[in-house]
């Protein structure tokens, strides 16, 4: 007998049979994929790296026992500690002069961006061994520094090559060098601001300092860290160069061991060495932590911190372990 038309044709399904392979597919396990290439270049980058290691070690070329002899060296330390003040001095009166430099660039005044390009272009463009060699003959150029009214009588008269002392040419080279690299840092994180949070400021009645201080600033240090920081490791190398205007830093003091012990020349580069080392690695540590602070708002989460890591690895790898052993 045939159904009406539009009617609903029920079919039922029969349960299906106890063997159904579901069992068999559900007791598997899935395997990941192989990565042969993958496993070959770390085992290659392992041995060159246990290559690498043994060479240092096992090399007597390198003196171990004298770079343990000069690490902690009260000369040492004291080249260490001019290095300290050099870049100290350097970073904050380059950070200063190049958000000076940044905001100029961006003013509306045309003398004042003229200016600002002009002293970004010659900075960057002159080397910077070039400018402390400048600055440390320049009390041959100009004996006396005056202070008074332009084309006129002179109120205040200084000895140039008594204020220029080796502490001042160093910091004041590294200083000029600085900020004309920081201009364009802090340029480029003040343009990434959006623009909507300018107009919503200007909305709100705000004042252009207070505008650029609480709203603009803060946001823009987000882009400006990373970047800056890059600046400032090159700051902390850059402070060997100053050995050439005969202050004696770390690298400067290093050389002047080395002309009295030539047999110490390796072990005493390597004390140089590691000593940068740990002067970059300290600086990357609180780039971490400054980037981790003004990220918040911006992210969901915040990155988690080195230990934070390590205790989720440790987590992941004892479940993975237990996993193993139940299977």
């Amino acid at each position: 007998m045939s159904e009406p038309p539009g009617a609903a044709v029920s079919v039922a399904e029969a349960p299906p049979p106890a063997d159904t392979p579901s069992k068999e597919l559900a007791a598997q396990r899935v395997l990941p994929l192989r990565r042969p290439g993958r496993w070959i270049a770390t085992a290659v980058v392992l041995v060159l790296a246990a290559q690498f290691v043994h060479g240092l070690v096992s090399n007597p070329f390198y003196q171990w026992d004298r770079f343990g002899y000069w690490f902690f060296r009260p000369t040492i330390l004291d080249g260490l500690l001019v290095t300290l003040e050099v870049t100290v001095y350097s970073a904050v009166l380059g950070l200063l002069g190049g958000i000076l430099l940044a905001l100029a660039r961006l003013s509306a005044s045309p003398v004042l961006r003229a200016v600002s390009w002009v002293y970004i272009w010659a900075l960057r463009s002159i080397p910077l061994i070039v400018v402390l060699l400048f600055l440390y003959n320049f009390s041959a150029l100009y004996k006396t520094l005056s202070l008074g009214v332009p084309f006129g009588p002179a109120f205040f008269t200084f000895d140039e090559s008594r204020l220029a002392t080796d502490m001042v040419v160093a910091v004041i080279g590294l200083s000029l060098n600085e900020a004309a690299y920081a201009a364009e840092v802090v340029r480029g994180g003040i343009l990434s601001v959006d623009q909507g949070q300018h107009e919503a400021a200007s909305a709100l009645g705000l004042p252009k300092r207070y505008q650029f201080r609480r709203i603009v600033f803060p946001q823009a240090l987000r882009s400006i860290t990373p970047n800056y920081v890059n600046q400032l490791i090159g700051l902390v190398k850059s402070t060997s160069l100053v050995f050439y205007v005969s202050l004696l830093d770390l690298f400067g003091t290093a050389q002047t061991m080395g002309a009295t012990y030539p047999g110490d020349i390796v072990p005493l580069l390597l004390v140089v060495t590691a000593w940068y080392l740990i002067l970059t690695s300290v600086v990357s540590v609180i780039q971490f932590y400054v980037e981790r602070y003004y990220a918040r708002g911006a992210t969901r989460t915040l990155p988690p911190t080195p230990l934070q890591k390590l205790r989720a690895g440790l987590t992941e790898l004892r479940a993975r372990i237990r996993r193993e052993a139940a299977v």
